[in-house]
């Protein structure tokens, strides 16, 4: 048997950059993390979306896309497996973060696009270490590359935010990154609808509920908490098994060669560099944790207390003109059934 993790699942815009900020990782003594905090399969992920294929339909994938993307997930399974193995021999537990889609099966997508059946899904089944079994089975609720026998080595815990903040901030960044040519504007569509979605995290809780022993049960935070209520990210730790007196709230602005607090490079970037795979484009980097440039605590100004859907879609219809807005307003509406749902289950006090 694995040793028991800790896999931080969430969404783009959700704070989880703060929250691991919070958490100090680095910091924490009987913790292995890489760098990052994770991001282990942010590689597959863009190997995937490469030229928008993970939103056509199954049968147009070629077999040379399907072996490059398998492959993919399998180098990133290796080296998250790699980080495992030391942690086991240090007796520590492992913590990383993903966002829920970047593990999901490339055919999950196409799925929820264009209806196809499930009989693809073997094309990007992985190897996974025999300690964890001769078996390999898929439960309804995993639509990941992970198989239900090494997935439930896990312990899983999720952070959520409020879609009405979550998906017009998302498409502000989406819409950088096409005019910085990071992605092209006609995979915007696919991107906007696989990422406006809580449909991903909400499978994997109902997965993690289904097959974890009681003491195991799936962790989830709601940013609104890590902002506004730091008793409850100390109780997440306390449940989760990390060492709560570590936890940073306050830090010191970082600064350029000038000493000037740097506008920049955002605080989550922590020590990595220009050379960190991870985040290879730089820009993208910059654009995806831009929000915390330059500070020197949470920012609550971020997260207002009340929240008023239709008051949201009134300020989008200015700021993005009526189409946008009433997508964003759809997308918002669609996805409060599972956040409503996910928030319920929130750790409190």
């Amino acid at each position: 048997m694995a040793p028991r993790r800790l896999l931080l699942v969430s969404y783009p815009r959700t704070a989880s950059n703060l929250l691991l900020k919070i958490l100090a990782l680095a910091d924490q003594p009987n913790v292995v993390a890489n760098e990052q905090g994770g991001y282990f399969f942010m590689k597959a992920y863009t190997t995937a979306s490469k030229d928008g294929r993970i939103y056509k339909p199954a049968d147009h994938w070629t077999a040379e896309e399907c072996d490059e993307v398998r492959s993919t997930f399998q180098e990133c399974l290796n080296e998250l497996e790699e980080y495992s193995s030391r942690a086991e021999k240090e007796n520590k537990m492992l913590v990383t973060k993903e966002h829920a889609f970047w593990l999901c099966n490339p055919m999950a997508f196409s799925r929820m696009i264009h209806g196809t059946n499930g009989s693809y899904d073997s094309l990007f089944h992985l190897q996974v270490p025999a300690t964890y079994g001769p078996s390999q089975t898929f439960s309804p609720n995993n639509e990941t590359v992970f198989p239900d026998e090494y997935l439930r080595t896990w312990r899983l815990a999720f952070i959520i935010r409020h879609p009405a903040l979550v998906f017009p901030s998302f498409y502000r960044a989406m819409m950088k990154m096409v005019a910085a040519g990071v992605i092209k504007k006609e995979e915007l569509p696919g991107v906007l609808e696989t990422n406006m979605s809580l449909k991903w995290t909400r499978m994997l809780y109902n997965y993690g509920m289904e097959n974890n022993d009681s003491d195991s049960k799936p962790l989830l935070l709601d940013a609104h908490d890590v902002i506004h209520n730091p008793a409850v990210v100390t109780r997440f730790c306390e449940l989760a098994g990390l060492d709560s007196t570590k936890l940073k709230f306050e830090w010191e602005k970082k600064s350029d060669a000038s000493g000037t607090p740097s506008k920049g490079t955002p605080v989550e970037q922590r020590d990595t560099t220009g050379q960190d795979v991870r985040f290879n484009n730089q820009q993208a980097h910059a654009i995806m944790l831009s929000s915390l440039a330059g500070s020197s605590g949470v920012l609550k100004d971020k997260a207002p207390v009340i929240l008023d859907v239709a008051t949201e879609a009134s300020k989008w219809r200015e700021e993005f003109g009526e189409e946008i807005s009433l997508h964003l307003e759809k997308a918002v509406l669609a996805a409060m059934p599972d956040y409503e749902y996910l928030k319920a289950q929130r750790v409190q006090l």
